[in-house]
């Protein structure tokens, strides 16, 4: 098998494996929407998979995938491989890119050490996490580094809106209509829905920057939270839910559908 039809499948199952995540994800969500105790982000959702019969070895096929999609969105992002160009509007993309790489990677290694020490030990690992961010957090003016770091999930949320909306996904699918008529509608609600959430994220670290404590900066389980706490917050959350699911079909569709250009530099074709 040649380098470059090594580097489509890994691709794609890195794709596979996002899917599965936020397969977990929606799932649980969807749960919580009638059980407030269910765990709705990525962390709880792998600690709970991984109480499964065969957790581990799920969670291993998970910490490879992740890895792998992890590697291809900085390949994707420093190589270029899909063509976004070096003006303005592609250097955001890239860098986009580049910022869901270093999420994914952080992600696996996180589920790594879950499979190292046993779920007991990532509590220690978040009380590190929290001296990290007290030390962090005690400069003067600290506040205004959450500020910033609030542009990144709000970049991300407005970037899914606009390429589920305009369905700008579909340029990079090899499909036939009678496949995209299903896919199209799901991916798009999908991406919506993911959208919202990165930019609720966006919005709690915006309005605690002002007096941002050491703590876990809010996330995935605190927007969808947030989301429940809503007037009928339930069905709020019933209905994101269902869209993180449509998110992980069209991750999976990405899998099996989406174009791997991989004319990358010292990689070869044959």
């Amino acid at each position: 098998m040649s380098p470059h039809h090594s580097l489509i499948i890994l691709a794609r199952g890195g794709y596979a494996a996002r899917g599965v995540l936020y397969l977990i994800i929606g799932i649980f969500a969807l749960l919580a929407a009638t059980d407030s105790t269910k765990p709705k982000d990525s962390h709880n959702s792998l600690e709970a998979l991984l109480s499964q019969p065969f957790g581990y070895f799920l969670v291993g096929l998970m910490v490879a995938g992740l890895l792998v999609f992890a590697a291809w969105r900085v390949l994707q992002a420093t190589r270029d491989v899909d063509h976004h160009g070096k003006n303005l509007k592609g250097l955001i993309i890239r860098t986009g890119l580049l910022a869901g790489g270093l999420v994914n990677g952080a992600l696996a290694f996180f589920a790594l050490g879950l499979l190292i020490s046993g779920i007991g030990s990532s509590g220690n690992s978040g009380g590190q996490t929290k001296d990290w961010l007290a030390r962090l957090l005690s400069w003067e003016h600290s506040n205004v580094l959450v500020y910033v770091i609030a542009l990144i999930p709000l970049g991300v949320g407005i970037a899914h809106i606009i390429k589920g909306w305009k369905a700008t996904f579909e340029k990079y699918f090899e499909a036939d209509e009678d496949v995209m008529r299903y896919v199209r509608p799901v991916s798009r609600f999908g991406l919506i829905a993911r959208g919202v959430v990165f930019i609720e994220i966006a919005v709690l670290l915006a309005v605690s920057g002002s007096a941002y404590q050491a703590m876990d900066p809010p996330g995935m389980k605190e927007a969808l939270d947030a989301l429940q706490n809503f007037p009928a917050g339930w069905l709020v959350l019933m209905l994101m839910a269902f869209g993180l699911i449509a998110f992980s079909v069209y991750s999976f569709s990405e899998a099996f559908w989406r174009k791997i250009n991989m004319e990358v530099p010292g990689v070869s074709r044959a």
